[in-house]
């Protein structure tokens, strides 16, 4: 990367540093990527958020490990359905494996980064007795034993020390108010812990990262989903297993319960985490209740945003330019789509006496022209403009003929403006009119 694309880069991160900061995220590691190599990138990564203002809670797993301490004690792994039964003997390897998990990452977080961009960067990682568990009891005759399931979250401990900067490590371990300690699943602990702080991320890290696309619906040629709402999940959940699975539900779990955003990243891909969290593309498949890109009504406050879409187009001729007087006085004719607090596209309908209304100042930002957000904008502001009893939708344009035409658009003569449009046409620009009957639509 030379300069002019880093400066770009860390430009275009600043939006989503401002808005992370402060904010409580729940990240979730499985025990295979604390074993994975690329885990002293993630803690480096740990580090950043951290040093950027994020209250972050980790939540480890430890399967792979406790596989490795059951075979050491040659102890057999029992299972009912995805659920370990966990008895004496089995809590014993459990202890030992969590133990060593929690203080290997507990140990990586204290090590002072030393060779990397964050060395020097101290992290307080605060662990204990958090979370309160209770018995997974007998199901379909099945006695689990030790394993149990998350009763409770403290959340108040937690925030105090989220409030003085310490990053809060949970094991998929509890204990019961009578002391028992019980095996619980990281998926349960973290989705629980995300829920109890109202959280707004939950970061699911696994193997497999996010979810295959389906019919070629992604926004890259990674072939992940990029995003997918909580509604459009369920009806994907039954065709996936394993890891997906899991993690898919406990998603929809806590999407359900009001987290605004859940993320399915893989902890193989390095900076994953950075990608998903700072940069408009992502690196796995984010979860959200709706479709988190709004189409709506522009607002005064959505000037300063609606100018920076259009200066580049202005600049090279396809628009026409709009002062921000002109934009503060006209902001309630245009329609935006935002996405993380920015304006990514635009349209405006000026309707006239006749039966026309014009369509103008159509951008979409340059990052974001590969989701069909302006053929969205073209049936909101159509739809509009049937409202207001407008049986034609024209446009002038001097760049982008083709994209009008392949929408119903035919090109027309002057003097099928209105005479108030045609007024103010700017002979220098030669701009091209098409019309659309909306009749048809």
């Amino acid at each position: 990367m030379d300069n002019s694309q880093y400066v770009k880069w860390f430009r275009n991160s600043s939006p989503y540093i401002n808005a992370h900061r402060g904010k409580t995220f729940v990240l979730m590691l499985e025990g295979e990527a604390i074993a994975d190599d690329n885990f002293a990138h993630i803690v480096q990564d740990i580090a950043l958020l951290n040093s950027l203002g994020v209250r972050l809670v980790i939540v480890h797993g430890a399967r792979p490990q406790i596989d490795q301490a059951l075979s050491v004690l040659d102890i057999k792994s029992q299972f009912h359905g995805d659920l370990r039964i966990t008895d004496k003997p089995a809590l014993n390897a459990v202890r030992a494996a969590i133990g060593i998990v929690k203080s290997d990452i507990e140990a990586r977080l204290s090590f002072g980064l030393p060779n990397t961009p964050m060395h020097g960067a101290r992290i307080r990682v605060v662990s204990g007795n958090f979370v309160t568990a209770k018995p997974k009891g007998v199901i379909d005759g099945v006695d689990f034993q030790h394993t149990g399931e998350v009763r409770r979250i403290d959340r108040q401990a937690i925030n105090q020390q989220l409030d003085q900067g310490n990053v809060v490590l949970l094991s998929s371990c509890g204990y019961s108010p009578s002391g028992q300690m019980f095996n619980l699943a990281a998926e349960d602990v973290a989705t629980r812990a995300a829920i109890s702080l109202a959280a707004e991320k939950l970061i699911l890290m696994g193997e497999g990262g996010g979810l295959a696309a389906n019919n070629g619906e992604v926004e890259s040629d990674s072939g992940i989903i990029s995003q997918i709402t909580a509604d459009e999940l369920s009806h994907l959940i039954d065709s996936l297993e394993g890891e997906y699975k899991m993690h898919a539900e406990a998603s929809l779990v806590a999407v359900h319960a009001g987290i605004n955003r859940v993320h399915m990243l893989s902890h193989k891909n390095d900076g994953a985490l950075l990608q998903e969290l700072f940069t408009h593309k992502g690196a796995g498949t984010l979860i959200s209740a709706d479709d988190y890109e709004q189409l709506r009504q522009a607002n005064i406050e959505d000037v300063g945003g609606i100018l920076k879409l259009l200066t580049p187009l202005e600049e090279q001729g396809i628009l026409v330019r709009r002062s921000r007087e002109i934009l503060e006085t006209e902001i309630h004719r245009f329609k935006v789509i935002e996405r993380d607090g920015m304006i990514i596209a635009c349209a405006a309908l000026y309707p006239y006496s006749s039966d026309l209304a014009e369509l103008a100042c159509v951008a979409v930002s340059g990052d974001y022209r590969s989701g069909e957000r302006g053929d969205r904008l073209l049936k909101a502001i159509s739809k509009q403009a049937k409202a207001e009893n407008k049986t034609k939708l024209f446009v002038l344009t001097t760049r982008t003929a083709h994209w009008f035409m392949e929408r119903g658009f035919e090109e027309a003569d002057l003097s099928a403006l209105p005479q108030e449009r045609q007024s103010l046409y700017n002979f220098q620009r030669n701009s091209k009119i098409f019309i659309k009957d909306l009749t048809e639509c």
